[in-house]
C-alpha cells in the first residue's frame, strides 16, 4: 500500500486515523483545500470513529512530515493540501470560499526578477488572490 509506505518514509507510524485522513486528502479530486472539520464529516458520513482532536493533530504531524501544507486565506480558517513539491498560487472566491490553484509563468518569471532586484535568494512564494466568481448565465 502506498501510503503506507509514504507514512513511514517521513517517520510516522501507520495508524487507521493517519491512513483514513490521508485517504480523504488524496481523493478529494478539484476541492482538495479542505478543514479539519471538512475531514471530519467525511470521516464521519464513513462510519469512522476518529475524534476531531484526532484529525487535528494528524494534520499537524502530517505538516511537520511534510505531507500536507496548511493554507490561512482571509477567513482565518486553515485548509490543508496535499505538498506536491509543485509551486502553484491559489484564487478565492469571496462569496462562496472556493479555493482554486493557478500556475502562471509570467508571474512566477515576475516574481523572481523581483526578488533578485531586491537582493533575495528566492526559497518559496505564496501568492493568494480574491474575488467573485463570475456564474455561467
Amino acid at each position: 500500500m502506498k501510503q503506507t509506505a509514504d507514512l513511514r518514509k517521513v517517520g510516522l507510524k501507520v495508524t487507521l486515523p493517519r491512513l483514513k485522513i490521508l485517504e480523504i486528502l488524496e481523493s478529494a479530486g478539484d476541492h482538495h483545500h479542505l478543514t479539519a472539520e471538512d475531514i471530519y464529516r467525511v470521516l464521519i458520513e464513513q462510519n469512522e470513529e476518529v475524534g476531531l482532536a484526532t484529525v487535528y493533530r494528524v494534520l499537524t504531524q502530517f505538516e511537520a512530515a511534510g505531507i500536507v501544507r496548511r493554507l490561512n486565506f482571509e477567513n482565518n480558517i486553515s485548509t490543508f493540501e496535499l505538498d506536491t513539491g509543485d509551486n502553484h498560487d491559489h484564487i478565492v472566491c469571496l462569496s462562496s470560499g472556493f479555493v482554486e490553484e493557478f500556475v502562471d509563468p509570467i508571474i512566477e518569471d515576475r516574481i523572481k526578477v523581483i526578488a533578485q532586484a531586491k537582493g533575495y535568494d528566492l526559497s518559496w512564494h505564496s501568492l493568494t488572490v480574491y474575488g467573485t466568481k463570475q456564474c455561467a448565465k
